[in-house]
């Protein structure tokens, strides 16, 4: 709850019960005519202010209310605990306790549910600038507030905090439907254990944990999604028993248990967007026991030169607007190498025909159990291709992939595979090429495109730098060398740079197209994306096994 706002923001729970505690300055007394009534505890902030009332039914009389930053909570038993005010001696300076509340719950869940509020509430109190005793607002930050800016943040998880787009990923039926087969068709990994969904957004994924027997399910939500999760949650209330959800940043939340799993969907545009990753990494630190698993485990970049003449034209020609001499008597010709500089700085999403790769593709491999979070603030990544034709080379294609699994796998497939391997084997694809997702492919394309002969080894080096809006800078660099005899003893022949922001990309998104051969493309030099066979213990290199189609002109399938 964002409590350190003016408005006056409340949380509410169902009790079975309550009691009052009346402390004097010798004993303690039991005002128990209230015990079998039903009542409720709500949270409520107002300026600053955040305290806790138990209501007797509707009767205002009969209400109880306790200041959050001054109360302690403690448990008497599986569905029994107390709350009592701590106060300090006038004489003494000791901590006193005054009046406080024994509150009966009506199942676990509730009882967890509502010491986790509990916590959340005073640390909101402690830590989010409220006045302090002595008059004093405290500074203190999360992890999340130090390195994401407000404003950046505000739209974040006001975009995510929207059914429509929740609805966009819950449709892209590879990426559900994938997870679902992944954890249902392996109950034995989570049946019986407690499992945090980082990220949980609707709850969907801690839907599945639960269907597939999990004893616990902590859904952790920033956004007002936690509000809608709670919803779908009491609609389904066979499944809605196992699930808690937590509003808050997993940087701040506090769960009352470690977790025996983690699972989570944080990919973003080109693996990295949004930043998410490294929340996912602060709640393993956090909240997973020592050995625990995390689905997923390990995350791939896949890149790949490509050769795309019409998507280039078409970049290059937004500028032309600004080559107009004439515009309303404004010569707009100064800027236009500004104009033109700034449209090769969007990455492109969309999806494209494979063929157009120039190269078999590399990756680079993200394992999340030993990453730390300060190894993604920035990411270098060294690049060296062999074309396989000769042809205009006009950037660098990425995209994403996930592998999970939880006990050693067989084998691994295809490039950009997301491979769910446990006691079955699942795997998602982003590549290009194979079904659409809501991800697509990304593209950095170069204002300066470099040519290319079959054979001639292309090098460079992606590097990608965490910024404060929640996504990265991106460097790009590609450089053709010499080929031919004595080629390893030649020099780079041409060199081609660009910078883009992945937080304001070109969203194409239009489905692949059958693309005519570029005027230096022979009809026997196909550009084509290839599956590939990996090893469980080979992580480094893949290798193509299958040679090109020899059909450039063959339509897309």
């Amino acid at each position: 709850m964002e409590i350190q706002k003016q408005s006056k923001q409340q949380q509410e729970f169902a009790l079975a019960s309550m009691t009052e505690l009346a402390a004097s300055s010798s004993s303690s007394s039991f005002c128990s005519d209230s015990q079998s009534v039903p009542v409720t505890a709500r949270f409520s902030a107002d300026n600053g202010v955040v305290e806790l009332r138990f209501n007797r039914e509707s009767e205002s009389a009969d209400s109880i209310s306790v200041y959050v930053k001054t109360a302690r909570l403690f448990k008497l038993g599986a569905l029994q605990s107390v709350c009592i005010t701590k106060v300090s001696g006038a004489d003494t300076g000791k901590e006193k306790y005054s009046t406080g509340v024994t509150v009966q719950f009506r199942n676990k869940e509730e009882s967890t549910a509502f010491h986790c509020a509990f916590e959340q509430w005073k640390k909101e109190v402690t830590v989010q600038g409220m006045l302090l005793t002595d008059g004093a607002v405290t500074a203190c930050k999360s992890k999340f507030d130090d390195k994401i800016e407000p404003s950046s943040a505000k739209m974040y998880f006001h975009y995510y905090g929207q059914l429509l787009h929740q609805q966009n990923m819950l449709q892209d039926y590879v990426r559900t439907g994938t997870y679902y087969a992944a954890v249902i068709e392996n109950r034995a990994d989570f049946f019986g254990r407690v499992v945090v969904d980082v990220g949980a957004g609707s709850g969907i994924l801690s839907f599945f944990a639960a269907q597939a027997g999990a004893k616990h399910v902590y859904a952790v939500e920033a956004s007002e999604m936690a509000e809608y999760a709670r919803k779908l949650i009491a609609g389904n209330p066979s499944l809605g028993e196992k699930i808690t959800v937590i509003k808050g940043k997993v940087e701040e939340v506090e769960l009352p248990e470690k977790a025996d799993i983690l699972i989570s969907e944080p990919m973003g545009t080109l693996l990295v967007n949004e930043r998410m990753l490294e929340s996912y990494v602060i709640a393993r630190d956090r909240f997973l026991v020592p050995n625990g698993k995390m689905f997923p485990t390990v995350g791939r970049i896949h890149m790949a030169p490509f050769s795309d003449e019409y998507l280039f034209v078409e970049i290059a020609n937004k500028a032309l607007f600004w080559q107009q001499q004439g515009y309303y008597g404004v010569d707009l010709t100064p800027l236009h190498a500004s104009a033109f500089g700034g449209y090769f700085s969007q990455p492109v999403v969309d999806a494209f025909d494979p063929r157009l790769l120039v190269a078999p593709a590399i990756s680079h491999v993200l394992d999340f159990t030993e990453i730390k979070e300060e190894d993604l603030y920035e990411i270098d990544i060294p690049l060296k291709f062999i074309a396989s034709v000769g042809t205009r080379v006009h950037g660098l294609a990425c995209w994403p992939a996930f592998y999970m699994f939880f006990i050693p796998c067989i084998y691994w497939l295809h490039v950009g595979t997301v491979l769910i391997c446990s006691t079955v084997q699942r795997w998602l694809t982003t590549a290009p090429g194979a079904p659409t997702t809501h991800w697509y492919q990304l593209r950095c394309v170069l204002s300066q495109p470099l040519y290319v002969v079959a054979g001639q080894e292309i090098t460079g080096q992606l590097r990608m730098v965490a910024h404060n809006a929640q996504s990265y800078t991106v460097y790009l660099t590609l450089s053709a060398k010499m080929w031919g005899p004595g080629a390893e003893q030649g020099g780079i022949l041409q060199t081609s740079s660009c910078k883009l922001d992945l937080k304001e990309p070109y969203y194409r998104m239009s489905q692949p197209q059958t693309y005519a051969m570029a005027q230096d493309q022979q009809p026997h030099q196909p550009i084509h994306a290839q599956d590939i066979h990996i090893q469980a213990d080979d992580l480094k290199e893949p290798e193509l096994i299958q040679p090109p189609p020899q059909n450039l002109d063959a339509q897309v399938q």
